[in-house]
């Protein structure tokens, strides 16, 4: 009888975003680290740095949204196929400052055949909550890798 060998890369959560992770090269630049990865779930971290912080001292939107966007990335094509942002929006609550360790926590929260609708919340090292990003997907037939 004939084995086949599946490559781990492909069916393995963790390692699908480590290899995403790995060519992410805006999101290794940010510093973002992988706290977590189960189905549809994504949980990674980031320390703001000084170059991060805009006119005002606070941890710029644009940072706090690319790491939203990521950890959404992250937790909805960790299924192994490709999967498309069709709609994204964030809502702030409260300012990040220089060297607040930033924890991204993203769920599915609904999803039919094609499309997923997921949450990602930002908190800070004190869980206060810095924002909260929504993101709905379009998953493809296409394998990721």
């Amino acid at each position: 009888m004939n084995q086949t060998k599946i490559d781990k890369s492909l069916t393995d959560k963790p390692q699908i975003v480590s290899k995403m992770l790995e060519a992410d090269h805006f999101s290794k630049w940010m510093g973002m680290e992988i706290i977590d990865v189960k189905p549809n779930y994504c949980k990674i971290s980031m320390r703001v740095r000084s170059d991060m912080l805009n006119g005002f001292g606070i941890a710029h939107g644009g940072v706090v949204f690319a790491m939203a966007d990521s950890a959404f990335a992250f937790a909805c094509n960790n299924s192994g196929k490709i999967t498309l942002a069709l709609d994204v929006s964030i809502s702030f609550s409260k300012a990040g400052k220089e060297g607040d360790l930033l924890i991204a926590e993203t769920r599915r929260v609904s999803h039919t055949r094609k499309t997923g609708i997921y949450l990602v919340e930002v908190k800070n090292q004190e869980d206060e909550l810095l924002a909260l990003f929504k993101g709905t997907c379009y998953v493809t037939e296409k394998p990721l890798f």
